[in-house]
């Protein structure tokens, strides 16, 4: 099982970590991450850009996906992916929480909420579908 610092490791030098994300909790059940809102996240309107959301949520849960990966296993890869933007951030901190919903041997199913740390607001509900590759 891969710690906290292991997965903040794996985005060094890619996306997760040249936008930011941070991860903060990890077990099989459960990962936790979170993203600063900083001024090259935002769109043009001066609100958090809805892309920047979608990636702290797909990070958080592919990176769950690799530690649901089974035996023989040696990736995956998003087929599917929706969000319901609820709320919007112009600063602080947003967190987001991954859960699986459905952990089989050809495709798993991946449950996150963002939320705004400072208000407590859900900021986004997101759902996606991974292919696992053999």
């Amino acid at each position: 099982m891969p710690t906290v610092q292991d997965l903040n490791d794996l985005g060094v030098g890619h996306f997760p970590a040249h936008i930011g994300i941070v991860f903060t909790f990890a077990c099989k059940e459960e990962l936790r991450s979170e993203l600063l809102v900083r001024p090259h996240l935002m769109a043009p309107n001066g609100y958090l850009h809805a892309g920047a959301v979608v990636t702290l949520a797909d990070t958080t849960a592919g990176y769950g996906c690799r530690m649901w990966l089974p035996e023989g296993a040696v990736g995956f890869t998003t087929i599917e992916l929706k969000s319901n933007h609820l709320n919007t951030a112009r600063d602080g901190m947003i967190e987001c929480v991954a859960t699986p919903a459905h952990t089989g041997r050809t495709t798993q199913v991946w449950d996150a909420v963002v939320t705004h740390r400072e208000s407590g607001k859900r900021i986004a509900l997101f759902r996606c579908t991974q292919l696992l590759l053999y």
